[in-house]
């Protein structure tokens, strides 16, 4: 991995925040706007990307390669579950606990690693990049959801058909059978999913500046024992997905992609799923704004440090 590449693309990635932040001090994106946008890169945008990454030469071996990725990223959710749990049990007020546990586990794959993955690797980052999504919403959906809803002994239910027919999950289905089956779409499909996934990129980033530009981080808001699950979501969990996976014997583009990935900041619904629970968000926004603003040093340094190892 070029670390003067990937600093380079970070650094255009906050030019293009920073874009969306001008944008919000302008008042040009109201919060309804955010959210509309939010939802057409989530639900359309990202879908098409992905479908638009699967249409490539059918690869045993890529494939293989894919099925070794995406065992490294269950496991390594596994590991930062019960890190998570046994770090953090300590902490009395039950709102705090579960933003950071849920802040430290769950990156901000979709809106800044596949943007990346797709500037530095083209079409094959983001066609591995397919199993890290595959797997936050495997995970964010039963156990992250799960942190911020009301236990209850005989409650053991999984919503299952909310994750499978989820929009980026149903895309991941239909590019593998793309992918398998060698199937070529007709040409205007074709072009209308590539012009689509074009805007991720520059949308996405615009959208986080936007949200950015909204937080005010004063002495109220920075709770010091968010430095903990800052130290783990931005540089101790991508170490530990990036030993597991070479564990499994990933080299190459499927792991840089990958460790990308989990090297992302705070996920956005950490203060989604704060505000379900009818919690104080103000702890959810500051880890999420610093974790963002932090991985523009915390990425380059993780893949610096992932060639010592």
């Amino acid at each position: 991995m070029d670390i003067t590449q990937l600093s380079n693309q970070i650094i255009l990635m906050f030019i293009l925040m920073a874009v969306g932040l001008l944008t919000h001090k302008l008042g040009f994106m109201h919060g309804q706007t955010a959210t509309d946008l939010t939802n057409i890169l989530l639900y359309i945008v990202s879908p098409c990307l992905i479908v638009n990454a699967f249409e490539q030469h059918f690869s045993a071996s890529r494939l293989q390669a894919l099925a070794w990725v995406m065992l490294g990223i269950l496991l390594t959710y596994g590991v930062m579950v019960v890190i998570t749990q046994l770090v953090f049990k300590r902490v009395a007020d039950a709102n705090l606990q579960r933003i950071m546990r849920f802040g430290a586990v769950y990156s901000n794959a979709g809106f800044m690693g596949v943007p990346l993955a797709s500037a530095l690797f083209g079409s094959t980052g983001v066609f591995f990049a397919v199993a890290s999504l595959a797997g936050f919403n495997i995970f964010c959906w039963t156990h992250g959801i799960a942190l911020f809803t009301p236990h209850q002994a005989d409650d053991h239910h999984v919503n299952w058909r909310q994750i499978l027919l989820n929009p980026n999950i149903v895309a991941i289905a239909v590019g593998l059978i793309i992918f398998v089956s060698a199937i070529q779409l007709p040409r205007l499909l074709n072009q209308t999913i590539t012009y689509v996934s074009s805007i991720n990129t520059p949308l996405s980033m615009i959208v986080i500046g936007n949200s950015l530009a909204a937080v005010k981080l004063n002495r109220h808001t920075l709770d010091r024992r968010l430095w903990w699950p800052l130290a783990l979501r931005n540089v101790v969990f991508p170490l530990v997905c990036l030993l597991i996976l070479q564990a499994f014997g990933v080299r190459g583009i499927p792991l840089y992609t990958t460790v990308l990935m989990a090297a992302c900041p705070v996920a956005g619904n950490v203060v989604l799923f704060t505000l379900k629970a009818h919690g104080d968000t103000s702890p959810a926004v500051t880890l999420m704004s610093l974790s963002t603003i932090l991985c523009m040093a915390t990425i380059p340094l993780v893949f610096a440090l992932s060639n010592l190892i």
